[in-house]
């Protein structure tokens, strides 16, 4: 039997402390050349694996 959860718990509860928004930021030519090259090393690490498992 499935129970629906009581909600009013959640409102009695005490909020969680204010927590600081980050802003974005962009990615400088180097990072983004860096997360492609480890990237396109997981995706052949990946077909390796692939390739002897079947």
């Amino acid at each position: 039997m499935i129970i629906k959860l009581d909600t009013s718990l959640f409102r009695i509860a005490r909020p969680k402390a204010e927590t600081v928004r980050k802003v974005a930021t962009p990615l400088t030519r180097a990072q983004w050349i860096t997360a492609d090259r480890i990237v396109m090393a997981a995706m052949f690490m990946a077909v390796i694996i692939g390739a002897i498992l079947f």
